[in-house]
This record gives structure tokens, sequence and C-alpha cells, in this order.
């Protein structure tokens, strides 16, 4: 093998043209490119082709992006659609005790109307009362409603509903009453059957639902479905309204008296508005005159069966 002459180098690689050629040609080469593109749209097919080629490793990078961005908009989506749930069960609930309220409201028309209207058919004053309190004492029937003396009520003042009497006033305050029923034991009241005029005392039994018509020979004219109303007796109720109709007539062949309960025409254990009688302006009624003994005394009254 020759050897090299001393100051002689070996290349392995050809020297090409410099780097500024280099750029200077591609860049030439580009502006021809882009003129006979832009022309005749030549290069549409390379660029189609280059362009699939591309597309899997374009998807690829732009797949952290993406998969932060879908997950965020879910996590948003989400918080967005329990926050709308949230909303959406607090109108409902609302709108719920809305629907409530205003059925309530409707009935309470409703009976008032009622009332009302018995107003209106009644010749005597009347002013209408809510029901206050209920007494817890399940051997007394009495009711506090919101109207007291100074506004007409007074002792032994009748109480009814659209349907019938409900009681009497025991108590008279300044701005209340106490009202005792007329299925308290203590109660008695004197009727008449409206289908023949028979007369009667209508005694309260303890329960809501039961009147006792006591006194009754074996032979009255009295039958099931009798209406008993008031007879006007003793001056505390007036004449002809309904206290309650005939439910149940037994007779004891050993005892001289029938038993006849009746069924109160009012909605006792229901009633939320009252109807107070107001006392006449020509003959008043004074505050502190007491309740017919004759009449109320809890000694006379029958022991509930």
């Amino acid at each position: 093998m020759a050897r090299l002459k001393q100051g002689e180098t070996k290349t392995i690689f050809t020297r090409g043209p410099s780097a500024g050629a280099r750029v200077l040609l591609f860049s030439l080469l580009s502006i021809v490119l882009m003129s006979l593109d832009h022309r005749q749209q030549h290069v549409e097919t390379l660029r189609n082709a280059l362009s699939l080629l591309v597309y899997p490793v374009q998807r690829l990078v732009n797949v952290p992006a993406d998969s932060v961005r879908w997950v965020s908009e879910e996590l948003t989506s989400k918080e967005e659609l329990q926050a709308e749930i949230q909303r959406l069960k607090q109108e409902l609930f609302f709108y719920r005790s809305q629907l409530r309220k205003l059925t309530v409201t409707e009935v309470e028309n409703r009976r008032l109307r009622l009332l009302l209207q018995s107003s209106e058919d009644l010749p005597e004053r009347t002013i209408i009362a809510e029901l206050v309190n209920v007494d817890a004492d399940p051997y007394r029937h009495q009711i506090l409603i919101n109207k007291g003396s100074r506004q007409g009520s007074y002792l032994g003042a009748p109480v009814l509903d659209a349907e019938g009497i409900i009681g009497q006033v025991k108590h008279a305050g300044p701005l209340s009453s106490v009202v005792v029923l007329v299925t308290d034991p203590s109660h008695a009241l004197p009727v008449q059957v409206d289908r023949n005029g028979l007369r009667g005392i209508v005694r309260g039994t303890g329960r809501y639902n039961e009147l006792l018509l006591p006194y009754m020979q074996n032979n009255a004219d009295v039958e099931v479905g009798d209406l008993l109303i008031t007879s006007g007796l003793g001056g505390r109720f007036p004449r002809g309204y309904p206290v309650g109709r005939v439910s149940r007539i037994s007779q004891d062949p050993g005892q001289p008296f029938l038993r006849v309960v009746a069924q109160p025409t009012a909605d006792l254990d229901r009633v939320r508005e009252v109807l107070l009688l107001m006392a006449p302006p020509e003959a008043p009624v004074s505050p502190t005159e007491e309740v017919d003994t004759e009449l109320t005394d809890p000694a006379a009254a029958p022991a509930p069966s």
C-alpha cells in the first residue's frame, strides 16, 4: 500500500457545496414549487398523501390535551347536573308546599263560604270565630275560640257551624271564649223532633259522634233518621237549629224508657271556624250570668256508656 506523502491528507467524504449554497438552493426550489402549486395545483396530490400520513401522528400528539379537555368537560357537566338536580328538587319542594297551602286555603274558603251562607240565613246577628285550642282532657269536650266579650261574646252564647249547633260559651274573656260542646257529658240541650214536635233533652256522652236522648217513653213517636232541632225552651238557644239526627233506638223490656242515640249534625272533631250568635240589643245578657245549672250540672248528667 502506498504511503501518503508528508503533508497530504486522505478524505473519506467528498466535500460538497457550502451551507449557504444549500439554503439558497432549497429556497429557490421552494419558491418554484409554491408558484407551480399556486398556479397549476401540481403538488395537491402530494400534499394529500403527506396529510394522510401525518394525521395519525397529529392525533397521537393531541391525545393528552384532548383527554384533559374531555375529563374537565365531564367533571364540569356532572357538577352542573348535580347543581341543577338540587335546584329542581328545592323548587319541587317549594311548589309542593305552596300547593298544600293553596289546598288548605281552598278548603278554609269553602268552609267560610258555607258559614257566611249560613249566617245570611240566620235572623240573629252572628260573628265568625276561629278555633284556637282544644281541651286535652278526654272527658271534657271544650274548645277555645278567638272572640271574646270585646267582640260580642257572652256567657251562654250559642255556637254553631254550617251544619248545626256546636255548643255554648262557658266563659267569655276579653279576647277569647271557652265553648263547651254538646257532646260534653255535662252539657244538656232542650230539643224537639222536627217531624212531629216531640220534645226532649239531648245530653252529651263524651263521644264526638254520639248524643243521648234520655227519658223517652217506650211508646214515643221517634224513628231512626229523625232530625232533632233546638226547641227554644229555656231561652238559651233560638228555636229551629239542627242538633243531631237519630241513629239508633233500643228498648229494654225491663226499663220504662227507650234508649235513643243521635249523631251530631256538626263536625265537632273537625271544626275550624264557628258562628257565634250575638245577644239581641234589646235583651243583652250579662257576662257574669251563670250557666243554667239545671241543664249543665255535671251531677245531673248520665255517665258515658
